[in-house]
């Protein structure tokens, strides 16, 4: 790395053994907050004295959506799109003296990749278990019993974190299939004037969003830009509460054989944390970029959805 270029040096393999992975899983275990407020996971960093003192982030009081519009079309990475129709007023009523309503209606599922949502801590199901060793079992039809949804009824407000890659690297996006790497978060929080700490919203842009909107959907099951799994190590140490990112914070292909969604794993399973994915996060990057400030408040609120694995959501910064 030279003065010229703040990039890293790509020195992290691609790739990670299943036995590395699984090493490092059972460190994030150990690491995971205890006590009665355990089964909150990473959101016991999130104290009420620093969301207090995230409130004094608030300097314009500019708010910026950090969610994408959900949608209704079908694409490439979006093949069961959410459904909406208008059910109100009828035929009979249009037109027709009085008062009427207009009423609609909307299904979706929660998790995918194209609509912004929030994973809960019994979403991600891991060597038979939930997080804290809680059985698969308790997962039945009828909803989740524990860890549930139901753990962030009073939503999560904090200090949010922006740390943008590609501003970093100099590049629009990261290419699917690329990764973020430790080394990268450091470097951005140099480069961008800015130190992830305890308690914090960790939002981390790999371009997702932009690339979606300049080249068009692809099918990003299969090829995505995300987080290398030992950024875990990083944020672990930081006592990050909660890691959000553009893309699904996993990069695709898996960069551990054998091992589906690294990062969820090691983020939800071992270590308790909420997941915000498939955010909208370029117009509050070039809003931080002309304030030089990667610092605000954040609020995110899901919906109250008993025994659910997770819901959409609309953070907001707060500036």
């Amino acid at each position: 790395m030279t003065d010229d270029d703040p990039t890293p040096d790509r020195a992290v393999s691609p790739f990670m053994s299943e036995a590395a992975f699984r090493s490092l899983h059972a460190e994030l275990c150990r690491r995971a907050p205890a006590g009665p407020e355990h089964r909150r996971g990473t959101l016991a960093h999130l104290t009420p004295e620093r969301v207090a003192a995230a409130a004094a982030e608030v300097r314009l009081g500019r708010t910026i959506s950090l969610a994408a519009p959900i949608e209704t079309q079908p694409g490439p990475d979006d093949p069961q799109p959410a459904v909406y129709r208008l059910t109100a007023p009828t035929a009979p009523e249009t037109g027709t003296p009085g008062v009427h309503f207009a009423l609609d209606r909307f299904a979706m599922n929660v998790h995918g990749d194209a609509h912004s949502h929030l994973d809960a801590l019994c979403h991600v199901v891991f060597d038979g278990e939930l997080h804290g060793g809680v059985p698969e079992s308790r997962l039945a039809s009828g909803g989740a019993r524990g860890l549930t949804l139901d753990l962030v009824r009073d939503g999560i407000v904090g200090a949010g974190v922006l740390l943008d890659v590609p501003r970093l690297r100099g590049v629009p996006w990261l290419e699917p299939g690329d990764f973020v790497t430790a080394e990268d978060l450091t470097a951005a929080e140099e480069a961008q004037g800015v130190r992830i700490g305890p308690g914090d919203l960790l939002l981390v842009r790999v371009g997702h969003r932009r690339r979606r909107r300049e080249t068009g959907a692809w099918d990003a099951a299969q090829a995505r830009a995300g987080l290398h799994p030992e950024c875990m190590r990083l944020l672990a140490e930081r006592q990050v509460a909660v890691l959000g990112s553009d893309g699904n914070n996993d990069t695709a292909p898996s960069p551990v054989p054998g091992v589906s969604f690294p990062v969820h794993v090691l983020a939800v399973h071992a270590l308790g944390m909420h997941l915000l994915d498939y955010l909208d996060l370029d117009e509050l990057a070039d809003a931080c970029a002309e304030l030089g400030r990667r610092r605000f408040l954040c609020t995110v609120a899901p919906l109250r959805l008993p025994g659910a694995t997770g819901s959409p959501v609309n953070p907001i910064a707060v500036l």
